[in-house]
């Protein structure tokens, strides 16, 4: 008998496997992916299965599915929210931008306002003094939220928004946030605040999307006023944690009808942590004395596309002179690697900007097995410094810019849900150049003899870390 359940179970474990690479075949987004998943599934289906199941997943189905079954209500608030909006949207100037509100299904408005916020305390003034001026709601998510001395200014400015009667939505990632404890969120809810956190593993056929994460930050107050950027909530975002030392952050203050893109994406998410349609204000105000173009672009495992990649893709292309590029974390899919090699041989100053210190070590290491290509093809590799650079930011020549919470990696291309302002004005971009001008000089440009002459072991290890891009 006992023989028979292990051989019944055994055979039941390839068939699982068989049918795990079927789906793997159907399903993968590149060859190379599909190869590996079903030599792997087929013979190594013990070790495989379990590992497919929680990270080869493609798509986030549950969320699609959600998206798909909107009831009526969401759909007559999307439509008149679009119609709303239309006296604010702006014909896009050229294809290059047309091909970013395709990517972001997203329209280009005019008259906003947008000021960057160069590192934490400018960001969190900016957040907190617009959380005390809220009148209607507040609309609040972050990927990590701490429960340190950040974290209760924070708490604090909400209760209080609450109970001078604002609607408060608070939005958390079950993952980045994991260690945020009871405590902190029952003070929020006893005092009327709506505290969600959003669980891609989400009921019983869901559960093994835990792959997936919603690496967003948004701030919305009454749909007048929104900020997005790199900043989570934790006293390490101020520099005050000695393990990273000073933080180097960029987030983003905007006014105008643009927000109202912000807070689609939110409303979005919150309806898919919580089955429940807000209420919100969803009409546009304009900010004429500013008059920045804006396209919000929202992108997840729930898109048809690979929209943040093919996003960088799309701004790589259309740089003719200079394409400055921040990221802490630097593991770029194929296409953006090659994107990146073409614009510097075809003549763009092309500068990429990571940390000296490493936050995540595979992730460190793996930039070591690719970075020879980009050298020799005149990419300019800087490392920063001073502390720990987190920053997400864009330079397209000298009349764009993005910043928003995209990594140039696998895991914001595919796995995260992100969100990225995208801003073609020459006067928000002489700003954000000003801004990385100081930085680079603070930088210290990586050689190829420095990544070329390392040890066989390192190479050897930075390979291997390389193979885990995928999942990192």
């Amino acid at each position: 008998m006992t023989s028979w359940l292990l051989g019944t179970s055994i055979m039941l474990i390839h068939l699982l496997g068989i049918v795990s690479a079927v789906m793997a075949l159907m399903s993968s987004r590149t060859s190379q992916g599909a190869i590996a998943w079903i030599i792997s599934l087929l013979t190594f289906p013990y070790v495989a299965l379990p590992a497919y199941w929680f990270f080869g997943r493609p798509r986030f189905y549950g969320y699609v599915t959600a998206r798909g079954e909107r009831d009526n209500v969401l759909r007559r608030v999307l439509v008149r929210y679009r119609h709303n909006i239309k006296p604010h949207l702006s014909s896009p100037t050229s294809i290059d931008i047309q091909a970013v509100e395709q990517l972001a299904m997203m329209p280009l408005t005019k008259g906003n306002s947008a000021d960057l916020l160069i590192d934490g305390e400018a960001t969190f003034t900016s957040l907190f003094e617009g959380i005390d001026q809220a009148k209607d709601y507040l609309l609040l998510q972050f990927f990590i939220v701490r429960n340190d001395a950040l974290g209760k200014r924070l708490q604090d400015h909400l209760i209080k928004a609450a109970q001078r009667g604002v609607r408060v939505y608070f939005l958390y990632d079950e993952v980045g946030s994991r260690k945020l404890n009871d405590g902190f969120l029952n003070e929020m809810i006893k005092e009327g605040i709506e505290v969600k956190a959003f669980r891609s593993s989400r009921g019983f056929k869901h559960r093994f999307q835990l792959n997936f994460r919603n690496h967003r930050k948004i701030a919305v107050v009454d749909g007048k006023q929104g900020w997005v950027g790199g900043f989570n909530v934790g006293v390490e975002y101020l520099g005050q944690n000695p393990r990273h030392g000073p933080w180097r952050d960029t987030h983003l203050a905007l006014g105008g009808p643009c927000v109202l893109g912000l807070q689609e994406a939110f409303w979005e998410d919150w309806h898919w942590a919580t089955g429940e349609v807000i209420t919100l204000n969803w009409h546009a105000e304009s900010h004429p004395q500013d008059d920045h173009h804006v396209v919000i672009v929202p992108s997840g495992p729930a898109d048809k596309q690979d929209t943040a990649s093919l996003l960088i893709q799309q701004l790589i292309h259309s740089a003719n002179e200079r394409l400055w590029v921040t990221s802490p974390y630097f593991v770029p899919d194929q296409g953006v690697q090659d994107a990146l090699r073409l614009a510097a041989m075809r003549g763009v100053d092309v500068r990429v900007m990571i940390p000296e210190r490493p936050d995540h070590l595979l992730v460190f290491l793996s930039a070591f097995s690719f970075l020879p290509d980009m050298l020799r093809a005149g990419v300019k590799i800087y490392r920063y410094l001073p502390g720990f650079l987190h920053q997400k930011v864009m330079l397209i020549d000298s009349n764009a810019a993005t910043v928003g919470t995209i990594n140039l990696d696998n895991r914001s291309f595919r796995l995260n849900f992100e969100i990225t302002a995208f801003i073609p004005s020459t006067a928000f971009a002489s700003k954000v150049q000003a801004m990385l001008e100081q930085d680079f000089a603070q930088c210290r440009r990586v050689t190829i003899d420095e990544i070329s002459q390392r040890p066989m072991w390192k190479k050897v290890v930075s390979r291997a870390a390389y193979l885990t891009a995928p999942i990192q």
